[in-house]
């Protein structure tokens, strides 16, 4: 499947000379999955000279900041990823949920940076994109396409954003910052879940033979550096705590499923420890669980169809987690009568109150679903529930002061608060939860065919390809070779040796 960027070698000989020229005199260097896994191995000169550069500047060198190993001033480097071990006075279970924390990234402040750059690199250096004539098209709901806009502006490319008009005003503030014009945002009609019409101006848009389309549903770049990064990290933070106490078991990765790159991660933690993979939707908008369809506001997950690059037949449980919960909680989780609640009344030590001004919707969400998993599996206090924070609650500030005025027209306070933390923490149970069976995977996998085939064009074959896991295995190849066509590259351009 080419054109879903799983080349891995050189398409057009004339394009990968013209970027290499671009590259060598704009003084771009491309880190190589194996550094973004492993951060360690990135080049002494390469790491002295990102001493002097902010994390939020627009410079060639962040590229080698887009790992998980970022430390809290996201300028350091750290062994083990940024992390929060949420205590039971928040989550109400004995269970250890895990968070690593994703506004560590460069930039955008959430890791949809790593996905973009697993989508854009491969086709640099395979030839396929052309950063001097070629427009970089980022659709997405959530901050895959601040992702895609940082990584292009990086590389000397131009970068479009395709994204509802209704997501959060601090997205749309963001991009007018970074995108090199007005025009390179287009909003397209309706919120989180109107992704057919993101389809359909992309379909639009690339009649133009200058515009590359980089779809995050069906990039399997985006599958696969989460599988290569994102999965080792979690793995580095579960090893660092069992290395405290070794009778730890990691039993569950959850992951909320908007592009399903991030789920990737799961296929590395059961291949390596046997843990669960829970994929997780919004309740209002269930496509898993119930064939289901809807609009909600947990921006960046549930788009009402099942992505591409989604292992389905890997993945272990589905459940569904209401706006509801995470727009109140969201509240909850930012405002001084809240927090002021969780310290006095519950408890919650400061470390883990500090944690929550990383924690956006999505965010919020996926630790709604931990506890859901943690309650369902009847597990205890030697058992590891991991999950990741997206983006902080910085990208929200808009949509919290809607549900003020909306929901607690009187304010906020610690009765409120109370109740909130009653209702939509304490309480999540086990309902809108399956353990899918073999059929359930196979409905999942096929509700797909609607999107892909019918409306996309994707052959049959290809699709249903996908419904074999030494199909996913085979994908893993690409990376080596990928990596060994940065290398060229670099070494072609020189860069890297005159740092």
């Amino acid at each position: 499947m080419p054109e879903f960027g799983l080349d891995a070698q050189v398409v057009d000989q004339a394009v990968l000379d013209r970027t290499a020229r671009r590259f060598r005199d704009a003084r771009i260097v491309l880190p190589t999955i194996a550094e973004l896994a492993e951060p360690a191995k990135i080049p002494q000169r390469i790491q002295r000279a990102l001493a002097d550069i902010g994390p939020d500047e627009a410079h060639p060198l962040n590229l080698f900041r887009v790992h998980w190993h970022n430390g809290p001033d996201r300028v350091s480097q750290v062994p083990v990823p940024v992390c929060i071990d949420l205590p039971g006075e928040l989550t109400g279970v004995d269970a250890r949920i895990v968070v690593a924390i994703g506004d560590v990234f460069p930039m955008i402040r959430a890791h949809k940076v790593l996905a973009a750059y697993g989508c854009l690199a491969p086709r640099v250096i395979t030839g396929q994109f052309d950063p001097t004539a070629n427009r970089a098209i980022w659709p997405s709901t959530g901050n895959y396409c601040r992702g895609g806009v940082a990584i292009s502006r990086l590389m000397q490319c131009r970068g479009v954003a395709v994204l509802p008009e209704g997501m959060s005003r601090e997205r749309f503030a963001w991009l007018e910052d970074w995108v090199s014009e007005p025009e390179d945002i287009i909003r397209t009609p309706g919120t989180e879940s109107n992704v057919k019409e993101i389809y359909d101006k992309c379909a639009e848009l690339s009649r133009d033979p200058a515009n590359v389309i980089f779809n995050q549903f069906a990039e399997f770049g985006n599958h696969l550096i989460h599988y290569a990064c994102t999965g080792p990290a979690l793995a580095r933070i579960f090893e660092s705590m069992r290395a405290g106490d070794p009778g730890l078991r990691l039993r569950a990765f959850v992951s909320a499923s908007g592009s399903a790159g991030t789920i990737g991660a799961g296929d590395h933690l059961k291949d390596a420890y046997a843990a669960a993979i829970v994929g997780v939707e919004a309740l209002e908008c269930p496509t898993m669980l119930y064939n289901g369809f809807g609009e909600h506001n947990i921006q960046g997950i549930g788009d009402k169809h099942i992505p591409l690059i989604h292992n389905v037949m890997n993945t272990d449980i589905v459940t569904a987690v209401s706006d509801r919960a995470t727009d109140h909680l969201g509240v909850m989780f930012s405002d001084p009568a809240g927090l002021d609640y969780l310290r006095a009344r519950r408890k919650v030590p400061e470390p883990a109150l500090a944690a929550l001004s990383s924690f956006g919707l999505s965010s919020i969400c996926n630790v709604l679903a931990a506890v859901k998993t943690a309650k369902h599996l009847g597990l205890g206090a030697q058992d590891v529930i991991m999950t990741v924070a997206t983006d902080g609650a910085d990208m929200y500030g808009s949509e919290r002061a809607q549900v003020l005025a909306r929901d607690y027209p009187g304010g906020f306070d610690e009765s409120r608060a109370a109740e909130a933390f009653g209702q939509f923490m304490l309480a999540a149970g086990t309902d809108h939860l399956l353990e899918t069976s073999l059929r359930d995977r196979q409905r999942i996998f096929d509700l797909g065919y609607y999107t892909w085939v019918e409306q996309q064009g994707v052959t049959l074959a290809d699709f249903t390809a996908r419904r074999s896991q030494a199909w996913w295995v085979g994908l893993r190849d690409r990376l080596a070779s990928w990596d060994g066509l940065i290398e060229e590259f670099n070494a072609r351009t020189g860069v890297a040796a005159d740092l």
